[in-house]
């Protein structure tokens, strides 16, 4: 952003400029037909809608996700210009078991999309992901990757060599990613170098598995550290890695992985690493290189799990059991909320009574009820219920499973095990479940943009279940291949359709998080798309932070897409603000930047008061979202010492695209201005609802947001329009007051003195 450093001083001064709206006019005259199903939509496209998406489909996916949090999958569109690399299935060279039960294997396979619970990043030591395995990963990986790793260079400084950090893996498979900054050498480095050199590698190495050790990771893959852009010789650096992971489990104690997997995608490190393995763990001849590069190793197939890569969906079939997983999703089935079938009651032993308690309360939508994981290994749980509570038919089956996959896509869940739905108590044929279930992951993975892991987990005795689920990943697996799969349509070869099939029907189909938040997302998606008077209205603030670059991009759109573009372009702006705010709130504080929205019970006191609030206002609550926030709460607590006043409990209306914003990095002024900022230029909160609703008039939408907030106003005074800072209390210039007042209305400059405590959303009467 080109004015960042000006924001940044704004926001510490209170400096804040006028606040505008935008209106964009396009052309579209077009018509649609919304289908809805229960917990999701589709919207179906043709004519001039269609040749938007297929001009901005990835842009339209990225602003649905960032101003309501909803996944959208396009269906039957081919969008222009885009590619995507092959998934190429990884390949397994050599495999041993150490004395310590540490299994340790070397892999041919590409670090991007390897499905372990870490894959380790070869790093420099300001966390710069620009060049070699560090950039391929940061761009799988996303944003979020730099981002992370600029926060903690900001707050810690550099990494020094020979250590590690463990980070969030963001679009990447695996559930973290470690950070390693190896021995940087010369070009050509002689004996004298590498031998310093290699403590400074083992150091490196050890720090690897220390954080295996502390994060309870069970798989890691590993590259040649610094066998590439840091020049350190190949067959000295796999030399020293091995021996060091070996020397490291002979005596150390606590947490051990279950496999430590050397990975690497040319076959000159592969084959290196492999030969190091046979020397100095098995003890074996290695092979010549040639025998290697034509090698097509398998693991032992009575050992190995069964899989298949499909699009963004590795399916993996498996035997155990279901409450050991550690996936970040288990699906359990259930006649009700009672949890008294085999599979509830092994997942209720194992979790604890609680989650029985939050069954019968939980909020149930579509085909489901998500719990809490209690003392499961994952991180919620989806109960899946069968129709009207004793049948589970077949539609029901295929709607359940597609149902728990787009639920956790849109909870950012990238793993998920099923058990097989159906089999017991529901008494649906074997081959039947296996068939309909493998067909909804099947088709999931035509759609899905993001990388998931699902398992079928199957009870070790059952081998009836398992050879059926068998003959269906055989079928994936041979089908997989077939010219109709690909990334770029999203298109699987279903049975009926492998010989000369017809392409799906053009479509959107939206899942979120709520169905307020879906509703929502339609609604602008309609207004967008198929609005008839051609006239768009963007609200949205952020447009004062455009720079020379947005600017030029806006000359340039066509008149048709310009909506959905300048939308992108705002979204991209909303991110980098979130990202300097991020870094500004790790600077000042001690806690780290995250937060957690949860969803009120109606039958507590804390709903009910939320109700009396609200009952003369014309409104109803749908629900209310308590939200948590280390980082904010201790920065506010701060400036009401500085302050020294009381709090006031107040309230704000926002547009549920920042609900997500405010929760995250606090209140600015650009969320939500007033429609007549008539007491200064700052951050507007209103003392009752009734108020609020008199000083934000939105455009008409069927639900209504508001935030409820701790508001520090210190000492106030009355405020008037155009005032960007408030006045001096005396003849000092420096000493200001804290906040400007209006009827029934405060206005504060910095975002620290309010502290967003609940989102309330409600609709219309």
């Amino acid at each position: 952003m080109n004015n960042s450093r000006a924001h940044e001083t704004n926001r510490q001064f209170g400096e804040l400029s006028a606040l505008s709206r935008t209106i964009i006019c396009i052309s579209s005259g077009l018509s649609c037909v919304v289908g809805t199903m229960e917990g999701r939509l589709d919207i179906p496209l043709n004519g001039p809608s269609l040749n938007i998406v297929r001009q901005c489909g990835p842009a339209l996916c990225d602003v649905l996700q960032s101003k309501f949090g909803c996944v959208a999958t396009i269906d039957g569109v081919d969008f222009e210009g885009q590619q995507k690399k092959p998934t190429v299935a990884p390949e397994k060279r050599f495999d041993v078991q150490l004395h310590s039960d540490v299994r340790v294997s070397v892999w041919k396979g590409d670090l991007t999309n390897f499905r372990v619970d870490a894959v380790v990043n070869a790093a420099n030591e300001h966390l710069q992901h620009y060049g070699g395995l560090a950039l391929a990963l940061a761009t799988a990986g996303g944003p979020q990757i730099q981002k992370e790793s600029d926060a903690y260079i900001r707050k810690y400084g550099v990494l020094n060599t020979g250590n590690a950090i463990v980070g969030d893996s963001g679009s990447l498979p695996c559930k973290k990613i470690i950070h390693v900054v190896g021995p940087r050498l010369s070009p050509y480095p002689d004996k004298y170098e590498v031998s310093h050199a290699e403590p400074l590698l083992q150091k490196a190495i050890m720090s690897i598995l220390d954080k295996v050790k502390e994060s309870h990771l069970n798989t890691v893959a590993i590259p040649a550290i610094s066998s590439g852009l840091f020049n350190y010789p190949l067959q000295e650096c796999a030399n020293t890695i091995v021996k060091t992971v070996k020397a490291y489990y002979e005596k150390s104690s606590g947490h051990r992985p279950k496999e430590i997997q050397f990975v690497n995608h040319d076959e000159p490190t592969v084959w290196e690493m492999e030969r190091a393995c046979h020397q100095i763990l098995a003890h074996n001849k290695p092979k010549t290189y040639s025998q290697a590069a034509g090698s097509t190793h398998r693991s032992d197939a009575k050992n190995s799990t069964l899989t298949v890569q499909m699009g963004n969906v590795h399916l993996t079939l498996k035997k155990g059991n279901i409450e050991e997983q550690e996936t970040d999703v288990i699906v359990n089935t259930t006649y009700s909320r009672e949890l008294n079938g085999d599979i509830s009651r092994a997942l209720l032993k194992k979790a604890g009574h609680g989650m029985q308690q939050e069954m019968y309360s939980a909020h149930e939508s579509g085909c489901i009820i998500i719990t809490k994981p209690y003392n499961l290994q994952c991180k919620a749980v989806h109960h899946v219920f069968a129709e009207k509570g004793y049948s589970m038919t077949k539609q029901r089956l295929s709607k359940s499973v597609l149902e728990c996959l787009w639920m956790a896509v849109t909870c950012r869940h990238k793993s998920i095990s099923f058990p097989a739905i159906g089999t017991g108590g529901f008494h649906l044929q074997k081959q039947e479940v296996a068939r309909i279930m493998s067909d909804a992951v099947a088709d999931f993975a035509q759609k899905v943009q993001t990388k998931m892991e699902v398992d079928f987990v199957i009870f070790p005795s059952d081998s009836e279940t398992f050879k059926a689920f068998e003959e269906q990943m055989r079928y994936l697996q041979t089908n997989t291949s077939h010219p109709s799969f690909t990334h770029e349509t999203h298109s699987f070869p279903h049975r009926d359709d492998i010989h000369g099939s017809r392409a799906p029907s053009p479509q959107i189909s939206l899942s979120g998080p709520s169905n307020e938040a879906t509703r929502e997302a339609e609604r602008w998606l309609h207004d967008l798309l198929f609005k008839t008077n051609g006239t768009v209205t963007i609200c949205n603030n952020f447009i004062q932070h455009f720079g020379e670059k947005e600017h030029l991009q806006l000359s340039r759109l066509m008149k048709k897409v310009a909506g959905l573009q300048v939308e992108a372009m705002l979204c991209n702006i909303q991110r980098e603000f979130v990202r300097e705010e991020e870094g500004t709130m790790l600077v000042m504080s001690s806690q780290n930047v995250s937060f957690e929205r949860k969803m009120v019970d109606q039958s507590t006191s804390e709903f009910k008061d939320r109700l009396s609030t609200f009952k003369y206002t014309g409104l109803s609550i749908v629900k209310v979202d308590k939200v948590e926030n280390a980082a904010l709460k201790q920065l506010f607590n701060l400036k009401k010492k500085q302050l020294q006043c009381s709090t006031k409990q107040m309230f704000q209306r926002i547009p549920a695209q920042f609900c997500e914003m405010v929760s995250h990095i606090g209140f600015h002024a650009e969320y939500a201005p007033p429609d007549d900022p008539a007491y200064g230029e700052g951050i507007y909160f209103a003392s009752t609802v009734k108020r609020a609703m008199e000083v934000w008039k939105e455009p008409y939408s069927e639900y209504v947001h508001f935030v409820e907030a701790e508001v520090l106003t210190g000492n106030s005074t009355g405020g008037k329009r155009g005032l960007i800072l408030p006045p001096a209390v005396g003849t000092d210039p420096l000493t200001l007051y804290n906040s400007l007042s209006g009827p029934e209305i405060s206005v504060v400059f910095s975002g620290y003195q309010a502290l967003p405590k609940y989102i309330i959303t409600c609709k219309i009467r």
